[in-house]
């Protein structure tokens, strides 16, 4: 009697593990986030086992499907629909719900074509497995005609800087009596003498017989990247008081941005700007793709002694850090792309290029220039951690023909600093000393025309 007893529950459980809703060894899904931004959409799927899974598109409408093996319908994956929000650019619905016993299907109806990207990340940091998928557009948004649709907006609502065009950022050749919009008013004495010398007799009369010639001249709008750090799956280093790096640096990275948009000759473009993770090398190609003049990435990092303080500025090194500190910080930021997320199955066009280019030595030597003239304008209101520019091998910082400096605004770890952080005073000051010496470092080396730039980019 017991034997059958036993059999029989056996059969039950056997029987009950193939009803709709039931698996036989389900993963469950701690935590479901989702990430909207202009330029991706990311949802992540974390659980203490990895998720075997599945992805294809459908038409008809537009729909990403994605398959998750023996995972249980939890309430995180339940949530999910409640997550997508109406200003999602890419992702209109979300369905979740059993498709067959011991496999959840998840439909993801869109607002337009997509090219998406599947991948599972090891656990790391506070985080557990992962499972991501990246809704890419089918199309990308060109960033460099962002700009230029962004410059018309504002010449259009009389905004700054005028008379800003497609021309001021393409090498442009307007008319003759055009000046060129660069202020220089601070450069060397010797260059300013050379601008009013005067020609010599002969050569006055010389020049007199010929027939005078309009000499294009170049309207020069300087464009800066600022790089918000850290972002979305990456939060970056955290305060005593909870205090998160990728919030700061995003609102430090905002003033910067407006403040450099209101000098009548300059435009700024972000590499984030919103609480999403974009990968390390992404941030140098944007710069890049927008032919950018200057690259300037906002951090405010935490360091292993609470009692670290003071505000540093950073450059390149091809050579290894120029201290202990650098070195170690480097190797930190470098992980972002550990934390945050990168798809290592999708190949980078530009690393070849950049690689070779790292041994162009003229693009660090002007990064330490702008790093000092920062430096000078950031120790107006904050204790210098470092009274030089330091160096070390930071992979945001490698865009082989753009001057780039990593600005650590303070230490987050000091819970002074990480109040004086949170204080939009604070963080309007940090913006304009670094405007100040981006103005100062132009003021010194006037960007080239166009034609004149060493890359091609």
């Amino acid at each position: 009697m017991e034997a059958r007893l036993r059999a029989a529950s056996l059969s039950l459980l056997l029987s009950l593990c193939w009803l709709p809703g039931v698996a036989a060894a389900e993963i469950v899904v701690s935590s479901v986030r989702v990430w909207p931004a202009a330029e991706y959409t990311r949802l992540t799927f974390e659980s203490a086992q990895p998720i075997e899974y599945t992805v294809f598109t459908a038409k008809n409408p537009e729909r990403l499907v994605v398959d998750m093996e023996d995972v249980e319908l939890g309430r995180q994956l339940r949530s999910l629909p409640e997550r997508i929000g109406a200003n999602d650019p890419y992702i209109a619905r979300a369905r979740v719900a059993f498709n067959r016993p011991g496999l959840v299907r998840l439909v993801l109806e869109l607002k337009t074509e997509v090219k998406p990207q599947a991948f599972t990340l090891k656990p790391v940091a506070e985080y557990m497995h992962r499972l991501v998928i990246d809704v890419y557009p089918a199309h990308p948004i060109d960033p460099l005609q962002a700009l230029v649709d962004q410059l018309e907006r504002d010449k259009g609502t009389g905004s700054p800087p005028p008379a800003a065009t497609e021309e001021t950022i393409a090498v442009t050749a307007p008319k003759a009596e055009e000046a060129v919009r660069v202020d220089t008013s601070s450069a060397p004495v010797e260059r300013e003498a050379r601008l009013k010398r005067t020609p010599e007799p002969d050569a006055g009369k010389a020049l007199a017989k010929r027939k005078p010639r309009a000499q294009p001249e170049v309207v020069r709008l300087v464009t800066v990247a600022i790089d918000a750090g850290h972002g979305g799956e990456d939060p970056g280093a955290r305060g005593r008081h909870g205090t998160y790096e990728k919030d700061v640096t995003l609102a430090i990275a905002r003033k910067l941005k407006a403040q450099i948009d209101a000098e009548p000759n300059m435009r700024a473009v972000l590499t984030r700007d919103g609480d999403y993770f974009v990968p390390l090398v992404d941030r140098v190609n944007k710069a890049r793709r927008v032919r950018a003049d200057l690259f300037v990435s906002i951090h405010a990092d935490a360091y292993i002694k609470p009692h670290a303080r003071g505000s540093s500025v950073f450059a390149l090194s091809e050579r290894g850090a120029t201290s202990a500190a650098a070195r170690w910080l480097a190797k930190k930021e470098n992980e972002a792309d550990l934390i945050g997320g990168v798809n290592l199955d999708v190949a980078d066009p530009y690393v070849k290029q950049v690689l070779l280019d790292l041994s162009q030595t003229a693009t660090i030597s002007d990064s330490i220039k702008l790093g000092r003239a920062v430096l000078d304008q950031i120790g107006g209101i904050n204790t210098l951690h470092k009274a030089r520019v330091e160096q070390a091998g930071f992979a945001v910082l490698k865009a082989p023909d753009i001057p780039s400096i990593l600005v650590e605004t303070a230490f987050i770890s000091n819970p002074q600093e990480e109040k004086r952080l949170k204080l939009g005073d604070y963080q309007e000051q940090m913006a304009q000393a670094i405007v100040e010496g981006i103005k100062k470092y132009f003021a010194n080396n006037p960007p080239l025309a166009r034609e004149k730039l060493a890359f091609n980019r």
